[in-house]
């Protein structure tokens, strides 16, 4: 037998020991964009099935774990954040990256009781056990990328079972997208603080889609609760969207509902605090409806 059969996937990669100190938080766009994860709190084994052109999703849970959640998500964002920050400082990330639970936990605002460590966890394992198939950055729709968001987690420990910390793997797909600047954008923090699974949602899609447009952008409410791969009705969501709009909680945009004459309700967005030296050639028509094909 080949003494190479059973290298693993861990042993052909150089670790990356996680960077210390208050890193921007970054995200990737496809995980912006599309319904990647569950948006509620309870557990959801139903799977998430979407088609818009030539973009297909499909993500599916075990009954063990569940399927990832939108706060599981945070996560990610830190992976993100750190493999950004080790590049454009000149260092050399790795899909193999090694960490506490402290250092992610405290990146993303949550405590750090054994409650919360244990929750952690818990996100890990929902992570590992969600499998996506997708044709997003695949050549032609009818190839699709199958992937875990983590190949493989593990605790470490020393030779007296004291903890050392974590090490985990990321996938490949997401790697690529976090290493090309193009389809990475920078959240704001306060988006950590985000209780509700549809406003966290609603944030990346409106910070993927608005960005620092003058005039912003919108969508009518059908598209936007197949976008979010919600299990609520419809009218169930468009009511939650109108409780979010009444309370304004996302941290840089402003929203608003339209009810064009004859048209479909609509949400619509726009930044708060625009930098002034950007601005949009001219304002968009309320007819050509952007972004709604999307």
């Amino acid at each position: 037998m080949s003494s190479s059969r059973n290298i693993s996937e861990r042993e052909q990669l150089d670790l990356f020991r996680a960077l210390p100190g208050d890193l921007a938080p970054r995200d990737a766009q496809d995980l912006m964009a599309y319904p990647f994860f569950s948006l509620a709190k309870s557990k959801r084994l139903a799977p998430i099935n979407f088609k818009a052109g030539s973009i297909v999703i499909r993500v599916e849970a075990v009954p063990e774990h569940g399927m990832a959640t939108i706060w599981d998500a945070d996560v990610l964002i830190w992976a993100a954040s750190q493999i950004v920050e080790a590049r454009d400082a000149g260092l050399r990330p790795s899909r193999l990256m090694g960490t506490t639970p402290y250092e992610i936990l405290n990146f993303i605002g949550r405590g750090v009781s054994l409650r919360d460590y244990d929750r952690l966890k818990a996100a890990l394992d929902r992570l590992q056990s969600t499998t996506i198939a997708t044709s997003i950055r695949q050549p032609t729709e009818r190839r699709m990328h199958r992937f875990s968001w983590i190949n493989e987690w593990k605790e470490r420990a020393d030779s007296r079972g004291r903890p050392l910390g974590i090490e985990l793997i990321i996938p490949d797909w997401f790697y690529a997208a976090v290493l090309d600047d193009a389809l990475v954008l920078t959240i704001d923090r306060a988006y950590f603080d985000l209780t509700g699974g549809l406003e966290r949602w609603l944030y990346r899609l409106v910070r993927k889609h608005g960005g620092r447009q003058e005039y912003g952008w919108s969508f009518d409410f059908i598209h936007l609760h197949a976008k979010s791969g919600s299990l609520s009705p419809l009218k169930h969501f468009a009511y939650d969207l109108r409780d979010i709009v009444r309370r304004q909680p996302l941290p840089g945009y402003r929203l608003v509902i339209e009810h064009p004459p004859g048209g479909a309700e609509r949400l619509s967005f726009a930044p708060t605090d625009l930098d002034p030296f950007i601005r949009a050639p001219r304002r968009r028509h309320a007819n050509t409806r952007p972004g709604d094909k999307l």
